[in-house]
Parts: C-alpha cells; sequence; structure tokens
C-alpha cells in the first residue's frame, strides 16, 4: 500500500527573475512568467530558468501553426527559452467578471461568447486543439475583445495524429469527463460550453459546490457523468447544452447559433437581453 505521505502535494516557490530587455513581472502562471518587454509585447519564460522548457517549446510550435486572427493572441518571435506575445492590457475575463465590478451588458457578454467561439473555430481549422478552454485563458484588448491565449494544447497532422502535445488538461468545471487524456473537438467544445456559461452567468457551473472544499473535484465529475447540468436559466442555455452533450460538430456551428441569437436580441431590443425566448426557454435544461 502506497502511504500517504506519497500522496502529500510538494509545493514549490519561484523567484521571479528577468531576462534580457523584461523590465518587470506582469503575470504568472503554474509553469511561466509572463514580463513586460514595452507597451506592446510581452516575454513569456519559464518559472524556473532551463526547467519545463518542453511546454513552452509546444506553445511555440502551435502559435507558429496558426496564421494571425483577431481573438487569437499575437504571436511575435522566440528567444532563447522564452515567446513573445502581444501585450493585451486589461487582463482576463475570469477577473473582469469577478474582480473589476465594472458593469457588463447583455450584449457584450454576448459578444465575448461569439468571438470566443470565433477564437476556437479558426485554431481548430488550423488542427490546433486548444485543451485548456477557460475564463482565464482570454484576454481582454484596450477595446475589450477577446484574444485566446496558452496554447499548451496539441497541433494535429491532416490524419489527427498528434504532433505536438502541450500536455494541457482542462480544469474539473471545463472538462468533459473521460477516462484517458483523448482530446479532440468535442473536448474543447465541452469547455467552450462552460466557458460560454461562466460569462452569461458571472460564476463558475455548479456555485453550490465551493472550490477547495472536500470533494469537490469527485462532487462536479458525478454531475457532470451523469449529465445533470446546471439549470440556471440563461438565453444561450440551448448552446451550452448542446456543447455539453457533444451535438455539435464544429465550433462554427457554435458560432453561427450565437450570431443568431445576437440578431433575434438586437431586433427584438429587449430590455434583459439575457432573458431569452420562449423557444430557448424549452430547450434550456430544466
Amino acid at each position: 500500500m502506497t502511504s500517504e505521505k506519497e500522496y502529500t502535494p510538494q509545493i514549490r516557490h519561484y523567484r521571479p527573475y528577468f531576462p534580457p530587455g523584461v523590465k518587470r513581472v506582469i503575470a504568472h502562471g503554474g509553469s511561466a512568467w509572463i514580463g513586460e518587454v514595452d507597451d506592446s509585447t510581452v516575454l513569456k519564460y519559464p518559472a524556473a530558468a532551463g526547467e519545463d522548457v518542453e511546454r513552452l517549446v509546444a506553445e511555440r510550435t502551435i502559435l507558429e501553426a496558426i496564421p494571425p486572427h483577431q481573438h487569437v493572441i499575437g504571436y511575435k518571435g522566440s528567444i532563447g527559452e522564452g515567446i513573445y506575445l502581444e501585450r493585451v492590457p486589461n487582463g482576463t475575463v475570469s477577473d473582469y467578471i469577478l474582480d473589476s465590478g465594472k458593469p457588463l451588458s447583455p450584449a457584450q457578454r454576448l459578444a465575448w461568447c461569439r468571438e470566443t467561439a470565433e477564437a476556437v473555430a479558426w485554431i481548430h481549422r488550423h488542427r490546433v486543439l486548444h485543451c485548456d478552454i477557460q475564463p482565464s485563458n482570454l484576454l481582454l484588448d484596450k477595446d475589450l475583445h477577446i484574444k485566446l491565449t496558452d496554447f499548451q494544447g496539441r497541433l494535429l497532422a491532416e490524419n489527427g495524429t498528434t504532433l505536438v502535445d502541450g500536455c494541457s488538461i482542462e480544469p474539473y468545471r471545463f472538462g468533459l469527463p473521460r477516462d484517458d487524456f483523448r482530446a479532440d473537438v468535442k473536448t474543447d467544445l465541452f469547455s467552450l460550453g462552460s466557458t460560454i456559461y461562466f460569462i452569461l452567468m458571472g460564476h463558475y457551473i455548479y456555485p453550490d459546490i465551493a472550490a477547495g472544499e472536500a470533494g469537490a473535484w469527485n462532487k462536479v465529475e458525478a454531475r457532470l457523468r451523469n449529465n445533470d447540468w446546471p439549470r440556471e436559466h440563461h438565453i444561450c442555455g440551448a448552446v451550452t447544452l448542446k456543447c455539453w452533450e457533444q451535438q455539435y460538430e464544429s465550433a462554427e456551428e457554435v458560432v453561427r447559433d450565437l450570431e443568431a441569437i445576437e440578431r433575434e436580441c438586437t431586433q427584438s431590443a429587449a430590455p434583459d437581453g439575457l432573458a431569452g425566448t420562449e423557444d430557448e426557454k424549452a430547450d434550456d435544461p430544466q
């Protein structure tokens, strides 16, 4: 039997350092620092020099395979162990919704949903699976438009085999429950559904299960495996349900449905743009 001690997570503290050209650290993740280079550029580099470089190499290769798109973070080249990226000044969608205190119109929320879906459709068109679609990987530019970032997923060959694997996997509230580490279009679309839910509702799925509470991962996974989908109503309920139930074949289909909802909201000019129509209420999981 394996002892309890062997399951104790190892906590490591990293000390910021500054490669040539980096003025200061402005953000960090589990394995990388984001350093300010100038007003338009940042450098993403390993949390410890010389360590965990493979994931950044994978990210560089994946970014080089994606042509520029208005809702995908701009790639500006590489140096040593780091990659230069477009600087996006307004933080993440998760921070903006949870912490900024700024009001968001229904139209803005819907636009973020559509822009996110457009970014996913674009990378899928170029055989990239993100594998970690969530609000903290959506940045906001100066005009509050979406930029999808953190490309440590997979790059596929034309025959579907994996050419590059950055080893990303979704957090438990955004991942399709499965017994292996497979990744495909539908696992990304499942995460997209949970991200759309967050943007519209302002909280993660299953808010009654607190982050950090005992057994939270198991409780969330049990509901997802039992198709016990979130029951709160929102205007894109039919879209999120189809993402979770794997009814979409492509992100382009999600984009088209979101565009249709935007048009309907614009035409109706309803005071509560998230209230939904009677047809959408009928499709919403209750």
